[in-house]
């Protein structure tokens, strides 16, 4: 699909070197996107040891030849320049035991939009609210009733320099809601993909 001037593709096995070309060959200190898909942090920090080489990044890419696709790419004029992961919450069971993400609520038909990496050069231009777009239409798609972010929420003018699950901002303004918050500065929110029964 195109939004914005930037085309977003699914991330199938094909285009596993252009994922590698967003994250870097060392996976982002070798997570490879895999923290909440592991149900430990210690179990994510062991396969993170190695960079380039790290256990995860071959159970990434496993997930990945496997299917079905995992998350999605930005391309800027054939280039790769973002990634974000988005599936069903029910395939990441480091949600469930995190501090901050477990939650009571029904996980029935919802998905995560679970992590977003922007190549330096592109930071800036708006590509989490486009890849945000594109994983509401992704996730509505493949039959998920609910799509649920995890981003930072601050009101000060310092934040980290990189935040791999958003601003609260950005989700606010596309019509996700806050339904859980368990610190100030993270709250779970939703968007409803599908008209409510009742």
């Amino acid at each position: 699909m195109e939004i914005d001037d930037f085309r977003i593709e699914p991330l199938t096995p094909d285009r596993w070197d252009d994922l590698v070309s967003v994250l870097g060959r060392g996976g982002i200190g070798g997570c490879w996107c895999m923290y909440w898909t592991l149900p430990s942090s210690r179990e994510w920090g062991e396969g993170a040891k190695g960079g380039s080489k790290a256990r995860n990044g071959s159970a990434f890419r496993q997930i990945v030849d496997r299917g079905p696709p995992p998350g999605l790419l930005a391309y800027d004029a054939g280039e790769p320049v973002g990634w974000c992961r988005v599936m069903q919450r029910s395939h990441l069971p480091g949600l469930a035991k995190s501090r901050y993400f477990k939650t009571g609520l029904s996980i029935d038909g919802v998905w995560s939009l679970a992590c977003f990496v922007v190549r330096p050069t592109h930071r800036g231009r708006g590509l989490t609210t486009v890849l945000t777009k594109a994983a509401i239409a992704f996730a509505r798609d493949h039959g998920a009733l609910t799509l649920e972010a995890y981003p930072w929420e601050t009101s000060e003018e310092k934040y980290p320099s990189v935040i791999f699950g958003g601003m609260a901002s950005t989700f606010s303004r596309l019509g996700f809601k806050v339904v859980q918050r368990t610190a100030p500065h993270k709250p779970m929110m939703r968007l409803a993909l599908r008209p409510q029964a009742g």
